[in-house]
């Protein structure tokens, strides 16, 4: 099967659409029952970062970084998610054999 450069074209244009739409889309997530509070975009840009004071302890400070790592990567996770369901939306869209599931 050859992809004409029409459908191309409409791959791109629909793959810039769904990225865009990524960048006004927003995941959040909050770790240490609520202590940290982050909010991703679709495009994995953190745009929110919160820190429950009570958690900002110098003694504390390995406790505060698990926490940190642990909110980004579950932002980033959930991003990518968000990512792959609009991609698998665009990719049905196409109606393209082999790209139904």
């Amino acid at each position: 099967m050859r992809l004409d450069s029409r459908i191309l074209r409409q791959v791109q244009q629909q793959q810039e659409q769904m990225m865009q739409d990524l960048a006004g889309r927003t995941v959040e997530v909050t770790v240490g029952g609520g202590a940290v509070r982050l909010v991703m975009n679709g495009q994995q840009e953190v745009q929110e970062l919160a820190i429950a004071p009570e958690v900002v302890d110098p003694n504390e400070v390995e406790m505060l970084q698990d926490l940190l790592i642990a909110a980004f990567n579950e932002g980033v996770a959930r991003s990518r998610e968000l990512a792959e369901e609009r991609m698998k939306a665009l990719l049905q869209s196409l109606g393209l054999p082999g790209l139904r599931r």
